[in-house]
């Protein structure tokens, strides 16, 4: 049984562990976003011991790797996107959003960042996320729905800036997304913090790299599967499909994000937790 949204996740093979959270897919794995109006890109900090500011930013660049545009606290907006705006400390956890209006942007590449301005890393404070969420036409302005989260991943690198991943329109016209899970160590510059503007053209040397590399993927090893399966059934998230049900008189062995309920006894499950175990000792 293979859930479709599993078969662009990368095969972890350095035995690194990918960072906890909701939805989140190893390095190199390639995610479709589709052809929403605006993606929003969110952050969260909580700060422990002492003041912290963290920033969130956005670069932009045209096919090549082009352009200088970007929004940041220094930036708020330019004309395809807005920054909520700057929060400097956060004793009982803050935010800071950034809405990017996608279908102004006819190509190109679009990668969000986390920096560290000041105070404590994303290793020290109380607790931190990334993520971002897809808002269409009705739901434009309307109260914050966590079900709308497509992923949310914590932040633990012990650089002071943090490239979760890039978004990039397909060919097919839709929106993907391809996880970096970078940290730079970032250099200040005259006593300031971290910032977008000295860290532009190492951001986007470094999601070149990652765009340019064809990972080994899940899909890879759903091909040699399903050339050994008696059948296969493709399913939802939900553990939903067309005619068919998960409940059967033997075991199955299941791709998916996650594991659905009611796999039978003795089923074999390979989810995001666990796809190293797809790799042969």
């Amino acid at each position: 049984m293979i859930d479709p949204a599993i078969l662009g996740a990368a095969l972890p093979l350095s035995g690194k562990p990918t960072p906890e959270g909701l939805a989140v897919f190893p390095r190199g794995s390639v995610t479709r976003v589709g052809t929403p109006e605006l993606l929003r890109f969110f952050m969260y900090w909580r700060e422990g011991k002492r003041r912290t500011d963290y920033d969130l930013s956005a670069v932009f660049t045209d096919e090549n790797f082009g352009g200088d545009s970007f929004v940041a606290y220094t930036a708020l907006r330019n004309e395809v996107a807005e920054h909520s705006g700057d929060i400097t400390e956060a004793p009982q956890g803050a935010s800071e959003f950034i809405n990017v209006h996608v279908d102004r942007i006819a190509g190109g590449y679009v990668i969000p960042q986390v920096y560290v301005f000041a105070g404590e890393g994303f290793g020290e404070v109380a607790e931190n996320f990334f993520g971002y969420l897809t808002l269409d036409g009705a739901q434009l302005g309307a109260p914050y729905e966590p079900r709308l989260v497509r992923t949310k991943s914590a932040l633990h690198g012990t650089g002071r800036t943090a490239i979760p991943l890039v978004f990039y329109r397909g060919e097919d016209g839709s929106w993907w997304a391809k996880w970096l899970h970078f940290y730079l160590r970032g250099t200040p510059t005259w006593g300031d913090g971290v910032r977008v503007e000295e860290n532009k053209l190492t951001v986007k040397i470094l999601a070149r790299s990652v765009l340019a590399r064809d990972y080994l993927r899940v899909e890879y090893l759903a091909g040699l599967l399903r050339a050994k399966a008696d059948a296969v059934t493709v399913v939802n998230g939900d553990g939903e499909s067309s005619g068919d049900v998960i409940q059967g008189p033997g075991p199955v062995t299941y791709l998916g994000v996650a594991a659905p309920p009611g796999l039978p006894d003795g089923s074999a499950s390979y989810t995001l937790g666990n796809l190293g175990a797809l790799i042969p000792a």
